[in-house]
């Protein structure tokens, strides 16, 4: 009897002690399982919804035409010593100094020549001077049909040439037809653009870009927009920085940046970068841009 109940109690103690060995791990557990759950919100950048200008473009192609130019034609026997030219004259200097009498500058402009060539009528070599102002760039460009209700005087236009791939000339439209080309069913328009430190070259292609239907629209970051389907959204941070999954319409794309037509107000906070970090309804921790 005595020997059973010995064995009652050892069996009692054991039992015990594993039951206190799996509270205590399960109390140890919680403890940290609570302790490390508890992580920082993530850093999220964030910025402010504001207003942006946004434009529809026509994109064309056109020469650069200078403002003035003239040609000269020179004979060499007429030359009073070698031919040199300043890069640059101004109007009324002496372009060339000639036996028969000196030549004056009609304008101011870039000096150059084209070459050698024979002259027809007299059989001597001559020297062809050319004198261009280059201070006002023009280009007639070719708007197609459907645009042409959008074509005005006046509207801007931006200009690239690939000599300097990330550069943009500014400038107008300058003058618009009257008629539509009835063989190339489009819109001959000119442009102008200031060409005042003279790196735009006469004779060069220009990747030409007429901006119309401008506007201020709200715009955000493209990397502050999410697509599902057909559907847009942004993460908007309430003033408690709790993100908010937004749904949101949007518009034009330009400059890295998109038009929001509908769903936020400017001076909204949003999420601009890092939305795989983010979580709706999840707390963060905002860094301004």
């Amino acid at each position: 009897m005595k020997r059973s109940t010995k064995t009652i109690s050892i069996i009692l103690v054991f039992f015990l002690i594993i039951t206190i060995v799996i509270i205590g791990r399960t109390m140890i557990g919680n403890h940290f399982k609570k302790k490390f759950s508890k992580r920082p919100p993530p850093g999220i950048i964030v910025t402010e919804v504001v207003k942006k200008e946004f434009s529809e473009k026509i994109e064309t192609f056109g020469t650069a035409i200078s403002k003035k130019s003239e040609t000269f034609k020179i004979k060499k026997d007429d030359l009073l010593a070698e031919l040199k030219l300043k890069n640059f004259i101004k109007k009324g200097e002496v372009l060339i100094k000639l036996k028969s009498g000196d030549i004056i500058a009609p304008f101011s402009g870039v000096l150059g020549y084209t070459g050698l060539t024979e002259d027809i009528l007299v059989s001597n070599n001559i020297v062809i001077i050319t004198l261009d102002d280059n201070s006002t760039i023009y280009s007639d460009i070719k708007i197609p049909e459907n645009y042409s209700a959008s074509i005005k005087k006046g509207l801007p236009i931006e200009a690239k040439i690939t000599s300097y791939k990330d550069r943009i000339f500014e400038g107008e439209v300058d003058f618009v037809s009257s008629r539509i080309n009835a063989d190339t069913r489009s819109l001959l328009s000119r442009i102008k653009v200031d060409n005042k430190d003279l790196d735009l070259i006469s004779g060069s292609l220009l990747e030409v870009s007429v901006k119309f239907n401008l506007r201020n629209s709200l715009s955000v970051p493209d990397t502050s927009v999410m697509i599902e389907g057909d559907n847009a959204y942004v993460y908007k941070i309430d003033d408690k920085n709790i993100a908010n999954k937004t749904e949101v319409k949007t518009g034009l794309r330009s400059d890295k940046n998109i038009e929001i037509i509908s769903g936020l107000i400017e001076g909204d906070i949003i999420v601009a970068e890092g939305l795989k970090k983010v979580r709706p309804r999840g707390k963060i921790k905002p860094i301004n841009k």
